[in-house]
């Protein structure tokens, strides 16, 4: 055992140290850069002799032949070998009749007793003004002609949303109950949440071919995780008082589980349905292009001609939906934490609200049944494609060029092709690769641990060994690009809003209908005003990312301490002083959080412009798809996953864990 001398006695204060003795302790940044520094003197000129500027073609591995064999083998056992026939089979048949038994009860209440069920049931587990907004969507749904595939959309997220949340509290029960298979299931859950849907899309449809299962499966992937993350969450952090509580009165580990454990964690429990319920919904353009009917469908056919308004009228029945859930589970959710009643009159509660709810339902079914609309009748409809059509018109032919002063929308698109995009591509590409290495090391060793700085390198050293580096960097360009644009606005507009609530209060519809806007839609509109290309990718992109990196901005600035604050007001300091000095010090927490969200969300969206020209890995994704080219499509997922790893661990600090040895 060590013991620490006095300070008294130690051989050399800090006050007598030499200069750079004394530099180099008080700023242990310093450190990290000389010995970085003396790593690339030694390294580099090694790596330039023997390997040259470009990744080895020797360090590369060639994983489209084990793919290919892979693809062969699921092709040709797809309809004889046992693990299809007998499990994977019954599991698609299964997942079909279900879509198919909501979709036909959904269709037997017909419109008028789907609205008022959806609406009585808002009411009783969220309020009025939850049961108002629910009426008012599924009302806008009908007048828009979306029905249907309306209709079609919630019978598959209602079954999707199901088996998500099941699969997700089984492994967020297990995650949650033992620290073993919570850290194995970790990087499996990140895995599953950064992969891009393209890449797992194939895949899938290998096994499952065209339709429904496939469809059902990719959305499950994309929606479990938050689940079981917030199970896990729940689980682990019940108090340990109460846990202890229950054992002592001789509780088995199941009763405590069920009495104790599920019980404190019904919050986590029910916040983690909500978020299964937005991933679910944000996956139903992407589904639709493994065979999901529904609005998902009309909005990609929207995309394939380039019909705005086509594809607006199908995206706005989305975003309803999505407030309608999300709005009702949150309230759900609220009031199970704080342990409150259902609101509404005493009559509104208990088994005799439920019981009036499906006989008033089953009524007002009947009643529309009888009137023989079973389908929101089609003379209510409301043709919204042609105006919003005209509308993108006029925008093209008075914003596309020729705008004096400050030109056009295709002026701008190609100042920033080639003023940002090119440049820091060709800047990338065109740096050594070891040179990359070198400053994604000090990045992410500078604002944490070597562990960090090891993680990163060994993800951008894994792009190039599945040889892909080339693409990589021009996929890396445009999202540091769209970044830093991102953060820009969503740091100046943030900041703006958390100093005005009048704002914030404006803010907060937009931001809501831009969340929850599918991510296709963005790239309709602007590729009509942007033309085709990398531009209108990273734009695309920026408006997807803006409203999560606003509202976190907004959010951490407004719960800095207010004693902090004061304290500040009354020495004299100015807005801005208390700005700089005071709220953005303390908010520090949620603005790295909000730039992790903006990596995140802007990558998701850069990949999406593949299909308008953004080309790079996210070309190589689709294109995958699209010829049935695993080793092509999964590579580029795999490698998209290893570009938001190392973006993650260059941009969160990672604080350094204490020993606890010495002083």
């Amino acid at each position: 055992m060590s013991i620490t001398p006095p300070i008294a006695v130690r051989p050399l204060s800090d006050a007598k140290r030499p200069g750079p003795l004394r530099a180099v302790r008080q700023f242990p940044a310093l450190s990290k850069l000389l010995l970085l520094v003396l790593a690339a003197a030694v390294l580099v000129p090694l790596l330039a002799t023997k390997y040259g500027a470009t990744w080895p073609s020797s360090l590369t591995v060639d994983v489209s032949g084990p793919l290919g064999k892979t693809s062969d083998w699921i092709i040709d056992n797809r309809d004889s070998h046992w693990l299809f026939v007998y499990f994977l089979g019954h599991l698609s048949n299964a997942v079909v009749i279900s879509v198919r038994a909501v979709y036909m009860l959904l269709l037997a209440l017909g419109w008028t007793g789907v609205t008022a069920g959806v609406t009585l049931i808002a009411w009783r587990v969220a309020g009025l003004r939850i049961a108002a907004i629910s009426l008012i969507s599924f009302l806008v749904s009908g007048l828009l002609g979306m029905w249907v595939p309306t209709m079609q959309t919630l019978a598959l997220m209602v079954v999707a949303v199901v088996f998500s949340v099941v699969v997700g509290a089984l492994l967020g029960l297990a995650g949650g109950l033992s620290e073993r298979l919570f850290r194995v299931l970790r990087p499996v859950l990140d895995t599953m949440q950064v992969l891009p849907a393209f890449a797992y899309l194939l895949p899938v449809v290998l096994v499952f071919g065209i339709g429904v299962p496939a469809a059902l499966l990719a959305t499950v992937i994309y929606a479990a995780p938050p689940m079981a993350r917030l199970t896990a969450l729940g689980l682990r952090g019940a108090d340990p008082g109460v846990l202890e509580a229950v054992s002592s009165l001789g509780a088995t580990g199941r009763q405590r589980l069920l009495t104790a454990r599920l019980p404190l964690a019904r919050k986590e429990l029910l916040l983690g349905v909500n978020q299964s319920i937005m991933m679910a919904l944000g996956m139903v353009v992407i589904a639709s292009m493994i065979g999901a009917a529904g609005l998902g469908d009309r909005v990609y056919q929207a995309l394939a001609s380039v019909d705005v308004g086509a594809a607006l009228a199908a995206a706005i029945p989305i975003v309803l939906l999505a407030i309608v859930m999300d709005r009702t589970t949150a309230a759900a959710g609220e009031r199970l934490g704080a342990g409150t009643s259902a609101p509404g009159p005493a009559w509104l509660r208990g088994w005799q609200a439920w019981t009036g709810i499906a006989v008033v339902t089953a009524v007002l079914a009947l009643a529309g049944r009888l009137s023989g609309s079973l389908v929101w009748p089609g003379a209510w409809a409301v043709d919204l494609a042609r105006p919003v059509n005209d509308f993108k018109e006029w925008m093209v032919d008075h914003l596309y060029s020729g705008v004096p002063v400050i030109g056009g929308t295709a002026d701008w698109a190609e100042h920033f092709t080639n003023w940002v995009l090119n440049p820091l591509r060709d800047g990338l590409t065109a740096l050594p690769w070891y040179g990359t290495l070198l400053i994604v090391a000090a990045l992410a060793w500078l604002i944490g641990t070597w562990r960090t700085a090891l993680t990163a390198v060994l993800a951008m050293a894994a792009i190039g060994v599945l040889g892909v580096w080339k693409p990589s960097m021009n996929t890396l360009s445009q999202v540091l690009a769209a970044l830093v644009v991102t953060l820009v606005l969503g740091f100046g507009v943030g900041i703006l809003a958390a100093g005005s609530k009048r704002l914030e209060a404006i803010l907060r519809p937009v931001l809501d209908v831009m969340q929850t806007m599918p991510q296709f839609v963005y790239l309709i509109p602007v590729v009509a005003l942007f033309a085709v290309g990398r531009a209108p990718a990273a734009a695309a992109a920026v408006v997807y990312a803006l409203p999560a990196v606003i509202r976190i901005t907004t959010q951490g600035l407004r719960q800095v301490d207010p004693g902090a604050m004061e304290a500040a007001r009354s020495l004299g300091a100015t807005r801005w002083q208390i700005l700089r000095q005071v709220q953005l010090p303390l908010a520090r927490p949620a603005l790295l959080l909000a730039v992790n969200q903006g990596v995140v969300l802007v990558l998701a969206v850069v990949i999406i412009g593949g299909l308008v020209g953004g080309g790079a890995l996210g070309y190589d994704v689709v294109t995958g798809l699209a010829t049935g080219d695993l080793a092509l499509g999964l590579v580029a997922g795999v490698a998209i996953v290893c570009l938001g790893l190392m973006l993650d661990r260059v941009t969160q600090p990672t604080e350094r864990r204490t020993t606890g040895k010495g002083v």
